[in-house]
């Protein structure tokens, strides 16, 4: 299927019901209140951004400045940004199954680096699920083995691998 109508756009308040839905379809297994995925948005509104295909909502990606190394929990407020961080976290990166084969993912992926590159951060990082480590293979993101993020990771899953991208 070929669709012309695909673009992404900065996230806004109105957008987090459709967030929150997606989320629950795309994410089942890995709960987030609408809290928590509320205050992703608030604390860097500049990574945050909806997927429309055809003026509806179809994606989002929540992102932020974080420390390399270092991981929010799941469902968890985070509160504050560090004051200083070293790594653009790339919380979740969620897209219906209608939305599979047009870019879309390595699109965002592309511009977020280049924001991160922009704002100086040495370094990307995420938690990859729902076996996406290939994907994010090839935008350049490498596992990064880090014990001390076991427990952290185990309550994504046990596939969920710690991965990090030099800039």
């Amino acid at each position: 299927m070929l669709f012309r109508d695909v673009s992404w756009r900065a996230m806004s308040g109105y957008d987090l019901n459709a967030v929150s839905t997606i989320a629950e379809k795309v994410h089942p297994g890995f709960f987030e209140s609408d809290a928590v995925l509320a205050e992703k948005h608030s604390l860097y509104r500049n990574g945050c951004y909806i997927l429309e295909v055809a003026e509806k909502p179809a994606g989002y990606v929540l992102s932020h400045p974080w420390m390399r190394g270092s991981l929010p929990a799941l469902n968890a407020l985070i509160g504050a940004l560090p004051d200083q961080p070293d790594t653009f976290y790339i919380h979740d990166l969620a897209l219906l199954p209608v939305t599979r084969g047009v870019g879309a993912a390595g699109q965002i992926v592309a511009a977020l680096t280049k924001h991160a590159q922009a704002m100086g951060f040495p370094t990307m990082s995420l938690v990859a699920v729902n076996g996406s480590v290939p994907f994010w293979e090839r935008q350049g993101f490498v596992t990064e083995d880090r014990p001390e993020l076991a427990e952290k990771l185990a309550a994504y899953e046990d596939a969920a691998r710690y991965m990090v991208k030099a800039l």
